[in-house]
């Protein structure tokens, strides 16, 4: 069974010449490299940064520039990005109460006395 391709892959691929002149491809040849292009977005990548990395530091004298890509797209694969850590939101501290005693005030879940003052009697 094929697997599915990423739908901006083919897009990518024709919109290179923008960064490069050189790199005006063929249908053919988009359609060759769109599998490539789409394992890099499966894996968390930019299309800005598929698009620098496809396009940048070219060799000056290219004959076949599809086959430049096909080479990138192949050994330069980046890994698979780690899950994105669980955010945990910090502890609220616990609200401002006064005392019922000495109406000092002090944080505690639930009104009472301050812990200075003594225990109320039962």
């Amino acid at each position: 069974m094929p697997r599915a391709l990423h739908p901006g892959a083919a897009d990518l691929l024709a919109g290179l010449r923008r960064h490069d002149s050189r790199l005006l491809l063929s249908e053919r040849d988009v359609r060759r490299l769109v599998p490539g292009v789409s394992a890099w977005l499966e894996r968390g990548a930019d299309p800005e940064a598929v698009a620098r990395a496809l396009s940048s530091d070219l060799p000056e004298h290219m004959r076949d520039p599809a086959s430049v890509l096909a080479y990138r797209l192949g050994e330069l694969v980046p890994p698979h990005l780690p899950p994105a850590p669980v955010i945990r939101r910090p502890r609220r501290p616990d609200p401002l109460q006064n005392c019922d005693s000495c109406d000092r005030a002090f944080r505690a879940p639930a009104p009472g006395r301050c812990r200075d003052c003594p225990p109320a009697a039962a």
